[in-house]
């Protein structure tokens, strides 16, 4: 058996992560997943993990490794998540490895979904199989961070997109902020919201702009579901987000009547209350999100429920465009409460910087909480 170098499970992991990113949009809510089949350096079969109930990445390259005629006895297995090992829409993806017999099974991520959690490379390993992990490990966290978050930590991944001036500000004091940002900014946004599980916003926004909350100008097979925050339930019943596809609203208020009528608009009412009146228990919401199998969560909203969702911890990463240009006097991105010392701040760690169009995207995250998550795909190695 021929083992491969670094570099070499490297770039064969590459391209399976690659093979991932081919799913973004549909996989949800299992794990976007991608598999290469290699043996001397040619690849012998390849997939990525098909929509809920369809084959995984594992069986789809074998199937296309059967469909070129090729034997995978000896080869090297790349894939960018844990094999599962469990019943579930479809059969163990380990038995259908150990049936087709490689030599070596090379894993980014371990997968810590309680049914998983190291048996499937354990099963792997008591036939003899030899299993690296680790490689790429944080390039296949970037394109599952949301089902790892909800198995891991019961919430989901939450990103909260803005976009500003250079001077931080997101809006005029009279309302207007279409639009600061150019077109290709825009654009891109939208292609964060086809890869949520769920667009996230506030009444403030649905009051002001009237959104439609949807995926326009992305090729997508799937629009992400559509939530507002309604803390006293005063959303206008004629709406353009009513436009036929699920919207969840979140309120802290019960009213019957609107409930129905709303649940004809295909409109779900989820009670939440918080503390004070009217306000909704925004943590609960983002552990229902979590319960009801949602990934992860595009937030797009005013500086209010902005800056209560940062208050409450329950944003994960910063998508920010800045557009150059100083707008001077106007509405801020987050309303937080004022601080008397530095300390206080509430910090994040860079991770991305690109220019689209004539502005540029900002990403930065909760270092602890990546650290939190990367320790738990953490699988020890065994080759």
């Amino acid at each position: 058996m021929m083992i491969s170098s670094d570099n070499d499970d490297i770039f064969w992991m590459r391209r399976a992560l690659a093979l991932a990113q081919t799913v973004m949009y549909t996989t949800a809510p299992n794990p976007r997943v991608g598999c290469v089949i290699v043996r001397d350096g040619r690849v012998l079969g390849e997939g990525a993990t098909q929509p809920p109930g369809g084959p995984h990445a594992e069986v789809c390259a074998l199937r296309d490794a059967q469909a070129r005629g090729e034997s995978v006895a000896g080869a090297t297995l790349y894939v960018t998540l844990e094999p599962c090992s469990h019943f579930g829409r479809t059969p163990p993806c380990v038995d259908a490895v150990l049936a087709a017999g490689p030599a070596r099974v090379v894993v980014a991520i371990g997968d810590p979904n309680p049914l998983v959690n190291g048996q499937g490379l354990a099963r792997l390993r008591d036939a003899g199989i030899a299993v690296s992990t680790g490689v790429c490990r944080e390039e296949a966290l970037a394109i599952n961070a949301g089902f790892i978050s909800r198995m891991s930590r019961g919430l989901p991944w939450v990103w909260m997109k803005m976009a500003a001036s250079l001077d931080g500000r997101s809006a005029l004091h009279n309302g207007i902020s279409q639009w600061i940002t150019g077109p290709e900014a825009r654009a891109d946004g939208h292609r964060w919201r086809a890869r949520a599980c769920v667009v996230l916003t506030g009444m403030g926004t649905v009051l002001k702009d009237d959104p439609q909350l949807n995926v326009r100008g992305v090729d997508t097979p799937r629009q992400p579901r559509k939530a507002v925050v309604d803390g006293r339930f005063e959303i206008p019943e004629d709406a353009r987000l009513f436009d036929g596809a699920e919207v969840i609203l979140f309120t802290a208020r019960e009213d019957a009547a609107k409930t129905a009528r709303l649940q004809a608009k295909n409109a779900r009412v989820v009670q939440l209350p918080g503390d004070a009146p009217g306000r909704v228990d925004l943590p609960a919401m983002m552990r229902w999100l979590a319960q009801e199998q949602f990934n992860e969560v595009h937030v797009e909203a005013g500086a209010g429920l902005s800056g209560a969702l940062v208050a409450a911890g329950c944003v994960d990463e910063l998508l920010l465009y800045l557009a150059p240009v100083l707008l001077g006097d106007a509405a801020g991105m987050v309303r937080l409460p004022m601080l008397e010392h530095l300390d206080g701040a509430r910090r994040y760690e860079f991770i991305d910087t690109a220019p689209v169009g004539a502005d540029l995207r900002l990403r930065a995250r909760v270092a602890d909480t990546w650290r939190q998550l990367t320790q738990r795909v953490a699988l020890p190695e065994l080759s």
